[in-house]
């Protein structure tokens, strides 16, 4: 077979078997089929003549749509239409990176307050008991104060230091400050009001960072283990402010110190707290001394200068900054007591895109017991660090 016939073989090869299922259904005249045709073509004498036989008998073929000479095939069963993908988490499947009021779940769900939050006031907010949480902000600070406390001293006998110290008005301040939940639903029971019992510690450290002439000494430590009882009242006031609780607790304070400089005292306080959304919170604390004996107090007047209640007042203009001022007062007939003024700004994003515990913390304070060994020592303190609050 000469070499032009191949393409046209091939060709007609392909169409053979494409209109098979038109044959089988007898729409090829009689006499007509491929193997006919095949044999009669391949007979001719050249390329040429081959070519033109099959040409003309595929031309006298009646061609159809494969999808037209096809009988019908049985009836299929319908295949249901699937049901789109539905996420069966409550989170959605993609989330803003910082949306405007992030939504914590667990025991810290955002649609609860700050203030229910932090005292676990409702069932919703319970994060069940031995847990460790932040109390107070802990926190790493420059300080710089109008003057030092070289000479501490206390009316006690064997209280008065006879030693100069050379410590630098510039320091380091360092704050410690946990607490844990020892029980819950004591005299409140219900999912909508939950009282507990806690025991917080605060330790509080001044470090002579910057003097290392004198071996950068820890120029006091103060230390303050207290028991808390919160009882929640959830009770709304005009304006929009709810009073969020009120307590009880018991608190010792004390440097660790040998004499002379060993300070010391414990008191009963009673507190409160009242909010307005997030914006704006008021607590305050009143406090009574317990009673010591003359040999055993380290500073009998302390009451008159450290104070016998203070009220601190919180604004968060927005989810960045908080500001916030406190003042003690000695509720005597000479006042004295402190102010401290707060700004503290958030840095950075929290789990899942919330708001984030760490802040920048500014503090400005003026008046008496900046420390305990300062309880009758005034003086102006700025300074500038890092706080972690509640967690």
């Amino acid at each position: 077979m000469n070499a032009p016939g191949a393409p046209t073989l091939a060709a007609f090869a392909a169409w053979s078997l494409l209109s098979l299922p038109a044959w089988a259904a007898g729409s090829a005249p009689v006499g007509s089929t491929p193997a006919d045709a095949w044999r009669l073509c391949t007979a001719a004498a050249n390329g040429a003549e081959r070519l033109a036989c099959f040409d003309e008998w595929a031309n006298k073929q009646p061609w159809q749509a494969p999808a037209a000479s096809a009988q019908a095939l049985p009836d299929q069963p319908t295949l249901p239409v699937p049901a789109p993908i539905v996420a069966t988490s409550a989170a959605p499947l993609t989330a803003d990176p910082m949306p405007a009021d992030p939504v914590v779940r667990g025991c810290n769900d955002a649609k609860y307050s700050a203030m229910t939050r932090f005292w676990e006031l409702t069932e919703g907010t319970d994060c069940g008991t031995f847990a460790v949480r932040g109390y107070r902000p802990m926190s790493i600070s420059v300080v710089s104060g109008s003057n030092v406390n070289r000479l501490p001293s206390s009316p006690s006998p064997d209280h008065q230091s006879t030693t100069e110290t050379d410590y630098r008005h510039t320091e380091t301040r360092l704050n410690i400050s946990v607490r844990t939940k020892l029980a819950k639903g004591l005299l409140a029971h219900t999912p909508e009001r939950k009282d507990s019992l806690w025991f917080g510690y605060t330790q509080q450290s001044y470090w002579q960072v910057f003097s290392p002439d004198l071996s950068r000494p820890f120029r006091t430590t103060d230390h303050e283990p207290e028991l808390i009882y919160v009882y929640p009242l959830s009770l709304s006031l005009p304006a929009g402010w709810n009073w969020a609780y009120a307590g009880a607790g018991l608190v010792h304070q004390s440097n660790g110190q040998s004499l002379p400089l060993s300070r010391s005292w414990n008191r009963w306080y009673l507190m409160t707290g009242l909010e307005k959304g997030n914006d704006f919170a008021v607590t305050s604390r009143i406090w009574k001394r317990v009673k010591e004996g003359a040999l055993n107090d380290d500073n009998p007047d302390i009451s008159n200068y450290l104070g016998r209640a203070e009220l601190t007042a919180t604004w968060n203009p927005n989810r960045i900054h908080t500001l916030s001022a406190t003042v003690r007062s000695s509720l005597g007939a000479t006042p004295r007591g402190a102010v401290r003024l707060e700004w503290l700004r958030t840095l950075g994003d929290g789990i899942g895109g919330g708001r984030s515990n760490l802040r920048l913390h500014t503090q400005l304070f003026s008046g008496y017991g900046d420390s305990l060994i300062d309880y009758n020592h005034k003086r102006t303190v700025f300074s500038v660090g890092f706080s972690l609050l509640d967690f």
